[in-house]
């Protein structure tokens, strides 16, 4: 599907949208790939690099020019300490550059949108959460950036379902995403980099933000790569999607394993229970992407920390 089609990956130097247009180049797509603050990691002939800011209609509408398919990877991102501080940093920004990148895209007659969301829009439960349970209760701490994204999401509907001509859109909402290329800066990082970076490290101690009993479904990234192909791929008209292990990690546990695979003996770890921390408990039922993607996460959890690790060392 992919080979010698015009693709658009917003967010080319972004932790996904980087891996993801290594992988397009690779399957011969004519890929072109939006770049901001950051500088392009991927570097491939193959690969156009536009750098544009996403805020302004005119470069929304130069990117998506005579583009068959756009994947929306762009967004402004943060760890835990970030949204604690400041809740209010991904509302404007990612609003805006979601909507006009959905109005550039309709402009240019491209054929499909992929967005990708999070799980963050789901209520808090015990149990798997399916695309259906969305309520618009969120955990109070993802209050507004998951408000940002299910509005984003409403606008996806709006463009494939609520108008004359519609845009083939689909949504993506992902579990917790790993791997190589990911953010491992101390202010915005996520937990699985932010622990990875501390063991390689040899920190001492290792310091957890919260108790470590946080049960989470981690997937590699090139295992969410192949699910955002597939979606883009198969689901026509709109859809929503979950791309996820379907397995749960605790955190506590995970630490252990890094320890381990890293050969770090008898590290001292310390839980700070006084740290912003995010909801304790996210289980995500992937079996909607086993039955109409034919998708499932193959990579196990301990190779694909282990293949984290060793990006990480060797990037130092």
């Amino acid at each position: 599907m992919f080979s010698d089609k015009n693709i658009l990956v917003t967010g080319g130097a972004g932790f996904v949208g980087a891996n993801l247009v290594k992988r397009l180049a690779e399957l011969g797509a004519n890929v072109r790939a939006t770049l901001h603050k950051k500088k392009a990691v991927i570097k491939d002939d193959r690969i156009e690099y536009v750098q544009c800011d996403l805020q302004k209609p005119e470069d929304c509408a130069k990117v998506c020019h005579e583009m068959d398919y756009v994947f929306l990877c762009a967004a402004n991102t943060s760890g835990a300490a970030v949204m604690e501080k400041t809740p209010l940093v991904h509302l404007t920004p990612n609003l805006i550059m979601n909507a006009l990148m959905l109005e550039a895209a309709y402009a240019a007659g491209v054929k499909k949108v992929l967005f990708i969301s999070t799980n963050t829009v789901y209520p808090v439960t015990d149990y798997p959460v399916k695309e259906g349970d969305v309520t618009n209760e969120f955990f109070e701490k993802y209050f507004i950036v998951a408000w940002m994204k299910r509005f984003s999401e409403l606008m996806c509907e709006m463009y494939a379902t609520r108008i004359k001509t519609p845009m083939q859109t689909v949504i993506i909402r992902p579990a917790n995403i790993y791997g190589p290329l990911d953010d491992f800066e101390w202010g915005t990082s996520h937990v699985l980099p932010a622990l990875i970076r501390r063991v390689v490290e040899r920190h001492d101690p290792i310091s957890v933000w919260g108790d470590g009993r946080d049960i989470k479904d981690f997937i590699y990234i090139d295992d969410v790569v192949e699910g955002l192909l597939l979606a883009m791929e198969k689901i026509n008209g709109f859809d929503v999607i979950n791309i996820a292990s379907g397995n749960q990690y605790v955190l506590s546990d995970l630490l252990e394993q890094m320890l381990r695979l890293d050969g770090y003996d008898n590290a001292n770890i310390v839980y700070d229970a006084s740290k912003p921390t995010m909801i304790p408990k996210r289980l995500i039922d992937p079996s909607k992407a086993n039955v109409l993607l034919g998708f499932k996460a193959k990579t196990p959890i301990e190779e694909g920390l282990k293949k984290t690790i060793d990006w990480y060392r060797s990037a130092l």
